[in-house]
C-alpha cells in the first residue's frame, strides 16, 4: 500500500484521448493511480509513461465496461492496492450515431451499458473508499466524462446523447445522496474532442478546431483542487462561434 498522504485516482478508459491526458495531467502532480481499460498491453505501456511524468505507484486492472464481475472487481481493486480514492474519474465510454428511423436497438443496448450501467456498478464498488477517503482526507470527487450531447441535442447522436443525459443525471443525484459526505461528481460534458473517436469528422472539422483532450483533463484536475464544499455539478465545453449549442 502507498503512503497514505499520497492522493490516488483510478482512471478509466486511460489508454488514450481524454483517459490519458487526464492521468498524465494529474502523474505530473505525483498522485497513485490505477488505469485501467480492455487491452493490459497498451495499458503497461501507457503506465510506463506516467511513471516517467511524476506518478507515484501505477497500478495496471483491465477491464471490459460489459463484464459486471470486472467492473465489479476495478473498484474494489483501487481500493484495495492504495487504501483511498481522492477521484474516480469515469471515461470509458462508447459512442455512435445513427437517425432514431434506423439505429438498431441492439446497438443502443450496448451503449447504454458501456456508458450508463458501467458507471453505475462503478460507483456502487468504489463508493465505500469514496467515502472514507473524504471523511479522513476532507473530500473525495467523482469526474465522469459525459457529452454536449447530452445537454443539447445532435443530429444522428440521440441514442448515444441519451446515454450521456442519464450519466449527467445519475451523476446530479448522486451529489444530492453523498455530497452532505464529502464525496461529490462533475460531469464534463465536452463538444467534440480531437480523439480517434472523431475520426469520422475529420473531413468536416478540422482536428485543429476541435476541443483537445488537454483542455477536458484541465477541467479534471482543476475539480480535484476543490474543497468538500465546493459541488460543481456539471461542466459544459463548447467550440466557438455557432457551435454553442452543438457538439
Amino acid at each position: 500500500m502507498s503512503e497514505q498522504n499520497n492522493r490516488s485516482a483510478l482512471v478509466t478508459g486511460a489508454s488514450r484521448g481524454i483517459g490519458a491526458a487526464i492521468a498524465e495531467r494529474l502523474a505530473v502532480d505525483g498522485w497513485d493511480l490505477t488505469i485501467s481499460a480492455r487491452g493490459r498491453e497498451a495499458l503497461e505501456a501507457r503506465a510506463a509513461e506516467l511513471r516517467e511524468l511524476g506518478a507515484g505507484r501505477v497500478e495496471v486492472v483491465p477491464a471490459d465496461m460489459t463484464d459486471t464481475d470486472a467492473v465489479t472487481a476495478l473498484g474494489a481493486a483501487h481500493g484495495e492496492a492504495f487504501g483511498r480514492c481522492d477521484a474516480l474519474v469515469i471515461n470509458a465510454g462508447m459512442g455512435s450515431k445513427g437517425a432514431v428511423a434506423e439505429m438498431p436497438v441492439k446497438r443502443f443496448d450496448r451503449l447504454y451499458q458501456v456508458n450508463v450501467r458501467a458507471p453505475y456498478i462503478l460507483l456502487q464498488s468504489a463508493l465505500p473508499t469514496l467515502r472514507s477517503t473524504a471523511a479522513e482526507h476532507g473530500a473525495a470527487k467523482v469526474i465522469a466524462v459525459a457529452s454536449i450531447t447530452g445537454v443539447y441535442p445532435e443530429p444522428e447522436l440521440s441514442a448515444y446523447g441519451a446515454t450521456k443525459a442519464a450519466l449527467i443525471s445519475l451523476c446530479e443525484t448522486f451529489n444530492l445522496e453523498e455530497s452532505e459526505n464529502g464525496v461529490s461528481a462533475t460531469t464534463i460534458a465536452p463538444g467534440y474532442v480531437a480523439t480517434d473517436m472523431t475520426d469520422w469528422l475529420k473531413d468536416r472539422i478540422p482536428k485543429e478546431e476541435m476541443i483537445t483532450a488537454a483542455d477536458v483533463a484541465v477541467v479534471a484536475h482543476s475539480v480535484t483542487q476543490l474543497s468538500r464544499y465546493a459541488v460543481l455539478p456539471n461542466v459544459v465545453l463548447t467550440r466557438p462561434g455557432t457551435n454553442l449549442h452543438r457538439a
